[in-house]
């Protein structure tokens, strides 16, 4: 017989595929605004996030290991340096006690999109 279950309950949230989409978003968005706008600060903005998701993704990988630093290679790579990072850190935060971790990245890719809109 097979197990009831309550159509009501609220399905079980991955918080890596919404990191995902919610960078993805953020980097298509960069990647689409106009130079002025970018340099007005957006890319600022989406740099800063890139290289801390890259700095994270980076700590997890290779603990004990001081972080590289993302370089800064114009405003019209910001969006895809930003998707990179966010896969990265996606990848490597793959246990259960990274929950917490993806979570902060994901209210920091919200306060990104908040200040570039």
């Amino acid at each position: 017989m097979p197990e009831r279950t309550d159509q009501n309950a609220q399905p079980q949230q991955d918080p890596r595929g919404d990191l995902n989409a919610a960078v993805e978003r953020l980097a298509g968005r960069l990647r689409a605004l106009p130079q002025r706008r970018l340099q007005a600060g957006a890319a600022a903005t989406g740099r800063e996030l890139a290289r801390w998701l890259d700095r994270e993704a980076q700590l997890l990988e290779f603990p004990g290991r001081e972080p590289f630093v993302m370089p800064d290679d114009g405003v019209f790579v910001v969006g895809d340096q930003l998707a990179l990072a966010g896969r990265e850190l996606i990848a490597a935060a793959a246990l259960p006690e990274h929950r917490e971790l993806l979570a902060e990245a994901r209210e920091r890719v919200a306060r990104a999109a908040r200040a570039v809109d």
